[in-house]
């Protein structure tokens, strides 16, 4: 019998053991360090970045890639790369594409001997370096935006466009990427009105381009979705009570067969009535504030102020 209860505290014992272990490795949180190392191993396992003389540096998620690569394509891929790994909020791009080669060795003068033989300066190839920043804000980033144009589910239908400005700005390390007032732009993704007697409205939208500074962005949201309320119940409501109104008016007008013609009357002058409203309508008008989320990251330059500069904001 003592045995038999030894085994069993040993084994609740072991489970505890186990439990506090596992909720430790999933409550661990990445170093710096070790984000760094992993956006590093998966730049340099990626194929379409043959160039790997680039460094990473993170510091609470904010990574900075720095260096050069061959072309913009490795740049934005490897911002991506590192977007990916878990534990980056924000990804800094420095990466500089690297200048082409000269497209000769510089032609030797003549020797002074020869006068009569003109002196040819070596030709060079005009070399343009890029020097923008750009910066990849990750998947999960909250927009908050203000919409321009009302919508309204008795008026659009599904296909529809519509504008919006961005509420709070987007930052990165402290800085502003994406200005308060960025123009953006979304679609009706599906829109049901509410038919007579029952039926219930459904709006679904997302935004589809983010635009500031002259550049514009195609982006991938979540969806915001709102029904409107049924009037089934409703109408059920509004037919009973005018029978009950057609009842009495007809009681006291004579009473007996006069209350069932009063009734038969006051039915059909609810039913009437209810036919001609529909079911509660969607209704959001212009200033009205939505949330969404980016599903994919999207890689921007920088805004060069706080504000979306020559925009004709909606008062």
């Amino acid at each position: 019998m003592h045995s038999e209860r030894s085994r069993r505290v040993y084994f609740i014992l072991i489970s505890i053991l186990l439990v506090v272990a596992l909720f430790a490795g999933c409550s661990h949180k990445p170093t710096d360090a070790e984000i760094a190392s992993e956006v590093q191993n998966k730049i340099n396992a990626d194929p379409t970045i043959p160039a790997k003389q680039i460094s990473v540096a993170d510091t609470n998620g904010v990574v900075t890639l720095s260096g050069s690569v061959n072309s913009d394509l490795e740049r934005i891929a490897a911002a991506n790369d590192a977007s990916q790994v878990e534990g980056v909020k924000t990804v800094v791009n420095n990466l500089q594409v690297a200048p082409a080669a000269a497209a000769s060795a510089p032609a030797q003068p003549w020797p002074a001997s020869s006068p009569s033989r003109p002196r040819t300066r070596p030709s060079r190839r005009e070399v343009v370096r890029t020097t923008t920043t750009v910066v990849t804000i990750p998947e999960g980033t909250s927009l908050s935006v203000r919409l321009i144009d009302s919508i309204d589910s008795d008026r659009n239908k599904t296909g529809d466009k519509f504008r919006a400005s961005l509420e709070s700005p987007i930052l990165a390390g402290g800085r502003v990427i994406v200005p308060k007032d960025a123009d953006v732009d979304g679609e009706i993704l599906a829109l049901n009105s509410a038919g007579h007697f029952a039926g219930r409205s459904e709006l679904s939208l997302a935004l589809t381009t983010l635009s500031f500074n002259g550049k514009t962005y195609e982006i991938e949201t979540d969806q915001y979705k709102k029904e409107g309320a049924s009037r089934g119940k409703r109408t059920a409501e509004t037919v009973g009570g005018g029978a009950a109104v057609g009842a009495l008016i007809g009681g006291l007008t004579g009473g007996g067969k006069g209350a069932a013609i009063g009734a038969g009357i006051g039915a059909g002058a609810g039913t009437g009535v209810q036919a001609v409203t529909k079911g509660q309508q969607i209704r959001l008008p212009s200033e009205t504030l939505l949330e969404f989320r980016l599903n994919v990251p999207v890689t921007v330059e920088p805004s060069a102020s706080s504000r979306n500069a020559g925009r004709a904001r909606m008062e």
